[in-house]
């Protein structure tokens, strides 16, 4: 049963913006802090930023910070990641995931994990 669903990945030219969205059930959602995830072919899963259920955000990867940012919305029980200034360096597989705070602090194994959505940027 898919409980994170991620939408909004695609092909954009460098120095664009890209809009992810990620769904979930109200009860993953309303009790989790959420993030996203990167993973770049031959590369490790890298941890981009995540959000409390309070919407306190309380960490953003160096190599996004000014360019990504992340928010939810919890009448629609969705959490949202603007990147802009996109670059070449960002083409990844990103991965919206939930688990309680603590787990994103100790970078343990996460609870829930979407599909994940392909972002391809262009030089």
């Amino acid at each position: 049963q898919v409980q994170l669903v991620e939408s909004g990945g695609g092909l954009v030219v460098a120095g664009g913006s890209l809009r992810l969205s990620c769904a979930a059930s109200r009860s993953i959602f309303s009790s989790n802090t959420m993030g996203w995830y990167r993973q770049a072919p031959g590369k490790q899963r890298e941890l981009v930023t995540f959000i409390t259920s309070g919407g306190s955000t309380n960490y953003y990867a160096d190599s996004v910070k000014g360019r990504f940012s992340i928010s939810r919305d919890n009448a629609k029980n969705t959490v949202y990641l603007q990147m802009n200034s996109l670059k070449p360096e960002d083409t990844a597989v990103y991965y919206c995931a939930a688990a309680p705070h603590s787990k994103w602090l100790l970078a343990r194994q996460m609870d829930y994990w979407g599909q994940g959505t392909q972002v391809t940027v262009s030089s």
